[in-house]
């Protein structure tokens, strides 16, 4: 018997320790609620995980098996699991942020007090951390070489989903547990509407953008209105699509690609795929980088952290249109466009001078698709602390950005129904108009709370002192 603890790897299929474990089988399939990952959660994430775990469990029950669920202390639980079904190994899928490997370092030891092997797999990157390296063998602390190597890197097929006389009968366990209400973990229901979770509606997502999006990629994908965007970053958080299975998808698209310029829109998507486990090697190798800049400036940063400031962006009522379009569509859905998301960003920390850490909480909280290093790494890189970061003095325009990227106010009026209405160039000059004309064209959206142009100019000074600069 094999015991497979489940975490962030909510699918049978393209799961690389589950096939593993299968092919000495049967196994018993296991999920923990942790109350220790639970206190960093945020309500949508938990309502996602529990959408995920219901989908996976009717996968097992269709394959004839089923999920065992339990909740405490997995160095607790997962021993007793283990000699409870009598289990001769457990297998789980590593992770790699500094809390999980201090779990799965405890349970390891958990398991040796009882003399249950465990097996540790590598499933959740295509390459784990230490496999890219410089020649020096160090690891990189810039995107572009990074890439370069993923990129010309061979990468493993999917795994089979393991066949249903591969696991266990669920008879072995007494009780497999019911799933916890979202009230049972301490949480509200989300006021977001979450996208639908598990493998087949991920799947679902993966093959409808690999038809028409990932070509379109290169071009589109800023554009919050043009669903040039794959939706699958809840499902890569959570692991209900395998990264294999997914690379396999856009390698097809590649394949099907007509022209340059719509393999070059496949090729812009993986690289994506290479960010996120560049971001990954980034927190393996410096842990620290959750509550600490990962560059380093000769003083302290001086963070304005205006709490009415802070509260107006939280709540989509700054008075730049396209920000707070994006700050609504975070409450309301639990998602953002990532062109979006670096606009809220940088305003927040280069308009607002806020400590980018307020706005990482703020994510996780309200993101289903929170991860802690990509959210890290795309803060960092909007406050100009971090890796390959934005150089402190390129600062977004929000207006711009807004006119740019949302020319017709499209996607800014769906969030912002005050501006429904509104000539989309009064929308995107709304910095510029009178007191007496914002009042006449929208009273119920406020004015813009700060001056752009003299927070730009704030921002570059605070950053030159961090600096040193004379």
């Amino acid at each position: 018997m094999q015991l497979h603890w489940h975490r962030r790897d909510l699918r049978a299929a393209d799961n690389r320790g589950l096939a593993f474990a299968a092919d000495a089988g049967p196994v018993v399939p296991l999920f923990v609620f942790d109350d220790g990952v639970l206190e960093h959660a945020g309500a949508p994430r938990v309502r996602y995980l529990l959408d995920a775990l219901g989908a996976l469990r009717e996968r097992y029950r269709a394959l004839g098996s089923d999920l065992v669920v339990r909740r405490g202390d997995p160095r607790d639980v997962v021993p007793r699991v283990a000699l409870d079904v009598g289990a001769e190994r457990v297998v789980w899928n590593k992770d790699y942020s500094g809390l999980a490997r201090e779990r799965d370092t405890a349970v390891r030891r958990a398991l040796d007090g009882v003399d249950v092997p465990r097996e540790s797999v590598h499933d959740h990157l295509h390459h784990e951390p230490g496999s890219i390296t410089t020649n020096a063998g160090e690891p990189y602390s810039v995107y572009t070489y990074f890439w370069k190597k993923w990129r010309d890197r061979e990468k493993a097929e999917p795994y089979p989903e393991p066949p249903g006389d591969s696991l266990a009968d669920p008879a072995v366990v007494d009780d497999t547990g019911a799933l916890p209400s979202i009230a049972d973990l301490g949480f509200e229901e989300p006021d977001a509407t979450v996208q639908e979770a598990g493998a087949d509606p991920a799947r679902e997502r993966l093959d409808r953008f690999c038809d028409d999006g990932v070509f379109r990629y290169e071009t589109d994908r800023d554009y919050p209105t043009r669903e040039a965007v794959s939706r699958l970053s809840a499902d890569l958080k959570w692991g209900t699509l395998g990264v294999r299975e997914v690379y396999a998808a856009t390698e097809a698209a590649m394949d099907a690609a007509e022209g340059d310029e719509e393999e070059t829109s496949v090729e812009e998507f993986q690289s994506q795929l290479a960010w996120r486990e560049f971001y990954t090697h980034v927190l393996f190798f410096n842990p620290e980088v959750v509550t600490a800049n990962y560059k380093e400036y000769e003083n302290d940063i001086e963070w304005r952290d205006d709490p009415e400031e802070l509260a107006a962006w939280r709540e989509g009522r700054t008075g730049y249109p396209i920000v707070d379009a994006g700050m609504r569509q975070l409450k309301a859905e639990a998602y953002m466009h990532n062109r979006v998301r670096m606009i809220v960003a940088s305003f927040l920390t280069k308009d607002l001078l806020c400590d980018w850490r307020h706005g990482y909480a703020h994510f996780r909280n309200l993101l289903a698709d929170h991860d802690t290093q990509n959210d890290n790494g795309g803060w960092q890189w909007a406050a100009s602390t971090g890796t390959d970061a934005q150089p402190y003095f390129r600062i977004f325009n929000p207006m711009t950005q807004g006119e740019r990227y949302d020319p017709d106010a499209e996607y800014i009026t769906r969030y912002v129904p005050e501006l429904e209405g509104v000539d989309p160039s009064v929308v995107h000059s709304w910095h510029e108009c009178s007191a007496l004309q914002r009042r006449n064209t929208a009273p119920d959206y406020p004015e813009p709370i700060v001056d752009h142009s003299e927070r730009r100019e704030e921002a570059l000074a605070m950053f030159e002192r961090a600096r040193g600069d004379d």
